[in-house]
């Protein structure tokens, strides 16, 4: 089952409610402490039931979906900075001078973490600027130690609103692999059924009126080349499937399963042999590798006839495609003749694209015996 909008990000915000009840409770023992050296102690006292009675509705507000955008984030940010800002007459200054803490501690830094949790890593930051300055501006002296708070408070900006990011990417992730599994699953199903009543009838059809003369033998024979096409079409449904399912390539480049492409010109006519597990390759290789096997095999069709083998092997570092056919060969400079006439099918539309992939195209053929042409290309791009 997918998660919920936001799932990933619910121990976040349960993990700040704790954070914020648990450094509310270090206000309090302090303010226990200190409350004789503070200029204002009945005041200080009701700063920090407005604290404890703010903590439970951040609480309340942040547990909801709904509740964790601008007008509760505002709002936090603004009562935080206000305790802040008044800790100097509270507290007192002469008391703040002699090493009394001041009211917010590590509470205040409740805003800065949902800023961060909310927004990422550039929210968290400017939360974390604007409570600190705040907390600078209380001070008579500025010193390196008190930087320190500010330090803290910007690393816990970053820190967790990276984190945040990283929590929302994984669940968008998590999100697309099921339903990229359930799209699998029902082509799968839809593959069953097809193989269980169109396929097995066309089969039949095929079986049944091979031998028959006239139309009822054409009829067998278009049957056939249909039959013959759906299942490819239904194998290289599966492949490609196979291939997002997997993740070959998370950042988006673009990898695809060259099966996948090269299915398609599987027929009655073509016989294609690929290895049983996916032949990975840049999005833009794979296309124009296909588009050259697309064009050998049209010059199969146009010059040689009858029958055409594709194999596909993987060899690592590079990938090769094979097309072989049992034609009447190619005359001994035929092809620099077409060329000189204008016809750069093999020039352009194969020799041209695979040299620009940084591979090689290798052209075997004799007369009367057919001719092979080997497509190689690297792995990755060139």
């Amino acid at each position: 089952m997918p998660s919920p909008p936001g799932g990933f990000e619910v121990p976040l915000w349960r993990a700040l409610t704790v954070f914020r009840l648990a450094s509310l409770a270090y206000v309090c023992v302090l303010a226990v402490r200190d409350a004789d050296r503070y200029a204002h102690p009945f005041v200080a006292g009701a700063l920090i039931l407005l604290m404890i009675v703010w903590t439970g509705a951040t609480a309340v507000g942040y547990a909801r979906p709904a509740g964790r955008r601008w007008p509760l984030l505002l709002a936090d940010l603004g009562v935080v900075l206000a305790i802040v800002l008044a800790t100097p007459w509270v507290v007192g200054r002469a008391a703040l001078a002699t090493g009394v803490p001041t009211l917010g501690v590590a509470w205040m830094a409740g805003p800065v973490l949902a800023w961060a949790v909310s927004g990422g890593r550039r929210r968290g930051t400017v939360a974390a600027l604007l409570v600190a300055g705040a907390d600078l501006a209380t001070r008579e002296r500025i010193g390196h130690s008190s930087f320190t708070g500010l330090i803290l408070m910007l690393l816990a900006g970053v820190v967790v609103g990276h984190v945040a990011r990283l929590a929302v990417t994984a669940e968008e992730r998590l999100q697309h692999a099921v339903e990229l599994e359930a799209a699998t699953r029902e082509r799968e199903r839809l593959a069953r059924d097809i193989h269980d009543s169109v396929l097995q009838v066309l089969a039949l059809v095929q079986r049944r009126g091979a031998h028959l003369p006239g139309e009822a033998g054409e009829l067998a024979r278009l049957a056939g080349e249909q039959e013959a096409a759906l299942r490819a079409l239904i194998a290289g449904a599966a492949q490609a499937g196979a291939v997002d399912l997997a993740g070959a390539d998370p950042d988006g480049a673009g990898a695809v399963d060259l099966r996948a492409l090269l299915g398609r010109y599987a027929s009655p006519a073509v016989s294609l042999s690929a290895p049983a597990t996916p032949v990975p390759l840049p999005r833009q290789v794979a296309r124009e590798l296909a588009a050259a096997t697309g064009a050998a095999l049209d010059n199969v069709g146009r010059y040689a006839g009858g029958r055409a083998w594709v194999l596909i092997e993987d060899e690592g570092a590079t990938v090769t495609v094979s097309i072989r056919d049992e034609g009447p060969g190619i005359p001994a400079g035929r092809l620099a003749e077409a060329a000189a006439q204008g016809r750069l099918g093999v020039t352009q539309s194969i020799r041209g694209r695979v040299t620009d992939l940084g591979g090689t195209v290798r052209i075997v053929s004799a007369p009367e015996a057919g001719t092979e042409i080997e497509l190689t290309v690297p792995r990755t791009e060139s």
